[in-house]
């Protein structure tokens, strides 16, 4: 009964960022800024230390990952460049968004979301102690997925209605992901890879999209600060729950 708990405070924690930035789509920029900065620190604070602590866990080569790392940052790289932006004639997009990049990149982190789920319920199959310390950091940060989801819909032109159906999708997914451990596990080794590719994903969108955008047309000091403080945001929960 806990685990389901817990799983519903990530669906209310994903959908709280996600309604916060479609309510101040009008600061769109500066939301943009703080996102770019939380992306970094995802990486940087959450995903790079747990794949270190899986690569000693497995004896893995850390180059394993890091090769996971460029496939994922080149693979979205690829895709955004020549199969979605250049499906149509590239002069016809000029200056305009491209609203499927941002669907991409929402399916990509209602994913890592249902992998988040996956990790509560295998915490859970550990101790209860362990569940609770995943679920913890699950829910600190999920608002912060709720906030990606909708800002990568809008930055790339979708409606606000469109983008809150994937809001609720990423929101969603954490209990589906914990509801499946029911059904099988994930080896450390696939978690590892796994976690390689969604790094270099997170990295090419805040770095290709994110940022770029977010200085497109409101160039501030405000937004580099807010990127800062996202980046800052990202290392004292992750300081909180894990130090």
């Amino acid at each position: 009964m806990l685990p389901i708990l817990l799983g519903i405070a990530t669906f209310g924690s994903t959908m709280t960022g996600g309604v916060f930035a479609l309510r101040n789509s009008d600061k769109l920029h500066r939301i943009l800024g703080f996102t770019a900065g939380v992306l970094l620190g995802v990486v940087a604070f959450d995903l790079l230390p747990e794949i270190f602590r899986l690569t000693n866990s497995t004896h893995t080569d850390v180059t394993v990952p890091m090769v996971a790392l460029v496939v994922g940052f080149l693979g979205f790289h690829i895709v955004e460049k020549l199969t979605i932006i250049h499906s149509g004639h590239e002069s016809e997009y000029a200056g305009h968004k491209h609203p499927n990049v941002g669907l991409v990149s929402a399916l990509a982190l209602s994913g890592h979301s249902f992998l988040d789920g996956v990790g509560i319920g295998l915490g859970f199959k550990v101790s209860v102690s362990v569940g609770l310390l995943v679920a913890l950091a699950v829910v600190a940060h999920d608002f912060s997925d709720g906030l990606n989801t909708v800002t990568l819909m809008l930055a790339n032109g979708n409606q606000k209605r469109r983008s809150f159906k994937l809001l609720v999708l990423d929101a969603t997914t954490p209990i589906a992901g914990l509801l499946s451990t029911f059904l099988f596990t994930l080896t450390e080794r696939e978690l590892l890879l796994y976690l390689g590719v969604f790094a270099g994903f997170l990295l090419y969108i805040g770095a290709s999209d994110i940022l770029p955008e977010a200085h497109a047309k409101h160039p501030s000091q405000i937004t580099v600060a807010l990127t800062v403080l996202g980046t800052l945001f990202i290392f004292l929960v992750t300081r909180v729950n894990f130090g």
